[in-house]
């Protein structure tokens, strides 16, 4: 995702600096502004989320790849001093980090990308957030059905806990 949020730049970029002008076939009554200070406030608006977009992912990568490094690092005991200078705690905060993170960056390179429409008019634009909001409201929310799945699944290891004892 950082590599394409860098390669949209570019593109976005060449596109600001050329000089060629392209001509315009929408009606700008129906279809938005479509004159060069728009135009360049559009640009600059897609341009600026996927950059925050690339610094997002790759603070992200630079997290995740801490936490490759730290995960296999032995458990060594205290120093005499008493202090321990890596906890499961301070890698699972990290990971954390990293994820959300990655998540922020996906959230920014989608956005970008629903903007892109907007070079073409808000019509598609509103379509384009709208499908996304949808899909992403399904992947975000758990669902009473998959909620009430997995009570029972906690439910039947719990029954399973009693009659063995509570020994696995």
């Amino acid at each position: 995702m950082a590599t394409t949020c860098v390669l949209l730049c570019a593109g976005l970029a060449a596109v600001l600096s050329s000089t060629y002008s392209i001509k315009k076939p929408l009606n700008d009554a129906v279809f938005g502004a479509h004159g060069d200070f728009a135009i360049s406030i559009k640009y600059l608006t897609i341009l600026t989320i996927f950059i925050f977009s690339f610094f997002f992912h790759s603070l992200s990568i630079r997290f995740l790849n801490q936490v490759a490094i730290l995960v296999n690092i032995p458990n060594l005991d205290p120093n005499p001093s008493g202090c321990v200078f890596l906890t499961s705690e301070h890698v699972s905060e990290m990971f954390e980090k990293g994820i959300f993170l990655n998540t922020v960056g996906n959230r920014l390179f989608y956005a970008g990308f629903s903007l892109m429409l907007w070079i073409f008019g808000p019509i598609l634009v509103f379509f384009s957030v709208l499908v996304m909001v949808l899909v992403l409201s399904h992947l975000d929310f758990v669902s009473r059905n998959n909620n009430k799945e997995k009570l029972r699944i906690v439910d039947i290891r719990r029954s399973s806990d009693f009659t063995n004892g509570g020994e696995d």
